[in-house]
């Protein structure tokens, strides 16, 4: 499969542990959700006695009803919004998977990827293990079938210290919610709390977004290597792997997350906001408005135009009622989705010197594509500043990159992409403005994963072309050819 024209992730968790009603909430936590995956989704509920599922293609509204969610009873669930990275487009890999293990009923949903699953399921395959998805999801299932531990809990840990990639898991049994984010917490999980007169409520999430969906407090994020159960007793925590260096993928401030969410305990909208003001003091160019790219990169070009003191104004309209064109599969689905979804406001772009704020350039055909809009509607000049550094190397972690030679700037200097976008200039945020934008002061530069800048990798990958993060320093000399000094 092509790399898509826009960065994909692969998908959202929502858990819920005590509430009446929580088939429904984890239906509007989905909601909140859906842009992390617009392929399926699902929920599995309980009532302590037996879980039951339903799931299938679409959106959530597409999905679920009144009637369907009347027909989850109980007070445990866990939800899954998908976009496939690792497993092909179709219902059977619809999550969460339920399926019966160690003699009871488990439902389990994960967000990231897995990066040594295919060797695994490989030698499990050749064992005697029957799979029914191409999911590395069924991997683990598989895994935590054989261990020789009798306690669920001791058999995820054990499951657990035999994987490696980047991941946020949650499990549902009959009588407990359990959690886990990889050791280097590269993909994001959060808890929250619903006070009610039956008492405390807990919610595990991708996004506190979701949180805010279903009226829950949120606490703080799971650690990296953290395992967190709810059951009847409350919440509690074991550290199910040692903790690595932290390397929360940084595209989710850059892209990925909703502005009203908060990560590691900074708002992504002011994060983005902050992005677009070093952007400005970085690379300012006279202009008579500046423009973002709904809707991820509004948060940056607010900033970008507050910082330059040029009037921000909306150039582009989106239809509300396309999807994120870039969650599409089919390419010809994808280069269509853009036409329907972005309209330019030719009374306002006309004639005007336009700065054009985007988050990120992939394969360079959207950027170019908008740029050509802002021309169409009489843009006398369009001057492209992007929120991130070049985007060079795939990632492994749970985006959809899949090569190196489908990324426009892996191989192309800034003003070859320039002239390949068609813009009058064209500018990238530098690694050490994205790095002080999320916090990331000098001696903490591996805070963040940004692998998909430097090529190094937190987590080791046969063929990433680059020694882990861990083992090597980020290459911070490339941030002023990033920047275009």
């Amino acid at each position: 499969m092509k790399a898509a024209a826009r960065l994909r992730d692969e998908c959202g968790v929502f858990g819920i542990f005590g509430h009446p009603d929580a088939a429904t909430l984890t239906y509007y936590g989905l909601y909140a959700l859906q842009h992390r995956g617009q392929e399926s989704a699902g929920v599995v509920a309980g009532d302590g006695c037996r879980l039951k599922i339903h799931k299938g293609m679409g959106l959530v509204s597409e999905v679920f009803n009144e009637g369907v969610l009347a027909g989850l009873p109980g007070d445990r669930a866990i939800g899954h919004v998908r976009y496939s990275t690792t497993g092909s487009t179709s219902p059977v890999n619809a999550q969460p998977i339920l399926l019966r293990c160690r003699g009871s009923s488990v439902a389990l949903c994960h967000n990231g990827n897995l990066v040594n699953a295919p060797a695994i399921r490989e030698s499990l395959e050749q064992s005697g293990s029957i799979f029914q998805t191409t999911l590395d999801t069924e991997v683990i299932a598989h895994l935590i079938a054989r261990s020789g531990e009798t306690v669920f809990e001791d058999a995820v840990i054990e499951t657990f210290g035999r994987v490696e990639g980047g991941y946020a898991l949650l499990f549902l049994t009959r009588d407990k919610l359990i959690g886990v984010r990889d050791p280097n917490g590269i993909r994001p999980l959060s808890i929250g709390r619903i006070d009610g007169t039956r008492g405390a409520c807990y919610v595990l999430a991708s996004e506190t977004c979701a949180f805010d969906a279903v009226g829950a407090e949120p606490l703080r994020d799971v650690e990296p290597g953290e395992m967190v159960v709810v059951d009847a007793g409350g919440l509690r925590s074991v550290q199910a792997m040692p903790c690595r260096e932290a390397a929360l993928c940084i595209f989710e401030y850059i892209y990925f997350a909703r502005p009203d969410s908060d990560l590691a305990g900074l708002n992504v909208h002011s994060v983005r906001k902050t992005m677009g003001r070093l952007l400005a003091r970085d690379f300012p160019v006279e202009a008579d408005l500046i423009t973002g790219v709904p809707d991820s990169s509004i948060s940056a070009a607010t900033g970008y135009a507050e910082e330059a003191g040029i009037p921000y104004e909306i150039g582009l309209v989106k239809n509300r009622y396309v999807g994120r064109t870039f969650i599409q599969p089919a390419q010809r689905i994808r280069d269509q989705g853009v036409k329907l979804k972005l309209n330019p406001l030719r009374k306002v772009v006309s004639g005007k010197r336009v700065v054009l704020v985007d988050d990120s350039i992939v394969r360079g055909t959207t950027s170019g594509y908008i740029v050509g809009l802002l021309r169409e509607a009489g843009a006398r000049e369009v001057h492209l500043r992007i929120s991130s550094p070049p985007y060079r190397y795939p990632c492994y972690y749970g985006i959809d990159t899949s090569s190196r030679s489908e990324l426009v700037a892996a191989s192309r200097s800034i003003e070859e992409v320039q002239r390949m976008v068609g813009a009058d200039s064209l500018r990238y945020l530098s690694l050490d403005s994205l790095l002080t934008a999320v916090g990331s002061e000098a001696s903490k530069r591996r805070s963040h994963c940004t692998a998909c800048f430097t090529g190094r990798y937190p987590v080791d990958v046969d063929g990433a072309g680059g020694k882990s993060a861990l083992e090597e320093p980020f290459c911070v000399g490339c941030a002023g050819e990033a920047s275009g000094r």
